[in-house]
């Protein structure tokens, strides 16, 4: 399931480890960012380069494509501390996003150095950092874009769904045992319980106490809800962190970003991964017609029906898991806007407690 860890992030030296040294030639990270500022470096006709910046990449925005950037990063849970590593998750990047985006995803792009130690797209030169070359998505049609400008349809909305329940539908079940996959939830509330609550952040415990019982209580008490989607095959390889900004609706809807560095947080239940879908709608503005409209979707498509209150679980257990990392931002060497993410803890931490109130009901 998705972001099933118990660990902190652990953050590193990126100058020291991305300073490489090539034919007498120093080049760092700052040297790689630099080059990909700038247009004339491109092999198209870029335009103006955007620069987004996420928790993990940086991402170039040309004038048709998007060039993605893995940051020099190690926490517990991923390791892209290496060029080889990188490559690596590049090209798993790559094959995982084929599956549900193919015509978006083009390929994976050395960045290279030549003997004087200037910088090239490809070529037969050393690769000193890969990048993953994607089309470029238009911003207007983004899921998120359009829940919160309100224009959005539900037959898109319907297309999409009907596009990951055949995906779903088609994926083989991965074995795993009962009591595995209630352990792998237990061990969840608990550390996002403990993390939350830590005195670094010096949130009031209160809330995050009730929301950790009140799941346990249910998880404890519905013991066999929980075994009965492991026994019926429900438990497979899914996308691993379907949120509205990863669907663009075109005409054939895309989804794209699947979780590429661990293949355990795209181990779960589709039902889990549609309650993590449903709940950031939600916090977008989506209505319950919406809502409603994705489960009835895939019901139709796969025949599961999961239960009402599971579905109000998973939703507050997936909420407990975004309050986490959001928290997570505070342990940032240069953190900004801490009053964001604090107040962004505490919105996931209400969601978390309304929705097991409605699985506990």
């Amino acid at each position: 399931m998705v972001y099933c860890f118990t660990v902190r992030l652990e953050y590193i030296d990126m100058k020291k480890i991305t300073s490489q040294k090539h034919c007498g030639s120093e080049i760092t990270l700052e040297s790689k960012l630099e080059f990909l500022k700038h247009p004339e470096n491109y092999p198209d006709d870029p335009g103006k380069i955007e620069i987004v910046e996420t928790h993990m990449s940086w991402v170039f925005l040309t004038k048709g494509h998007a060039y993605k950037l893995k940051k020099p990063v190690r926490y517990e849970f991923l390791d892209f501390s290496t060029v080889d590593a990188r490559h690596h998750n590049c090209e798993e990047e790559l094959r995982l996003n084929r599956r549900l985006a193919r015509d978006v995803y083009i390929g994976v792009l050395a960045l290279t150095a030549d003997a004087a130690g200037k910088l090239h797209f490809g070529g037969e030169s050393t690769p000193i950092d890969w990048l993953v070359k994607m089309r470029r998505l238009p911003a207007e049609k983004m899921l998120d874009y359009v829940i919160k400008t309100r224009t959005v349809r539900n037959r898109d909305v319907a297309r999409t769904i009907l596009i990951l329940s055949h995906f779903y539908k088609g994926s083989s079940p991965v074995e795993m045992s009962r009591s595995e996959y209630r352990q792998n939830f237990e061990s969840n509330i608990q550390a996002s319980y403990q993390e939350i609550t830590s005195p670094a952040y010096g949130m009031p415990g209160e809330l995050a106490s009730g929301v950790c019982a009140a799941q346990m209580k249910f998880l404890r008490r519905e013991i066999e809800m929980f075994d009965r989607r492991v026994q019926e095959g429900r438990i497979v390889e899914g996308h691993g962190d379907l949120r509205p900004e990863h669907i663009c609706l075109e005409t054939e809807p895309v989804i794209i970003d699947s979780l590429e560095f661990n293949r355990e947080f795209r181990i779960l239940d589709p039902a889990d991964e549609l309650s993590f879908l449903a709940l950031e709608c939600e916090v977008l503005g989506a209505l319950p017609p919406l809502i409603n409209l994705i489960f009835k979707t895939y019901a139709r498509i796969t025949g599961d029906i999961p239960p009402e209150k599971l579905v109000q679980f998973y939703m507050s257990h997936r909420a407990s898991l975004r309050a986490k990392l959001a928290i997570w931002h505070l342990r940032e060497p240069k953190i900004q806007n801490i009053s964001k993410w604090l107040s962004q803890t505490r919105k996931y931490l209400d969601l978390a407690a309304e929705h097991i109130g409605k699985a506990n009901a």
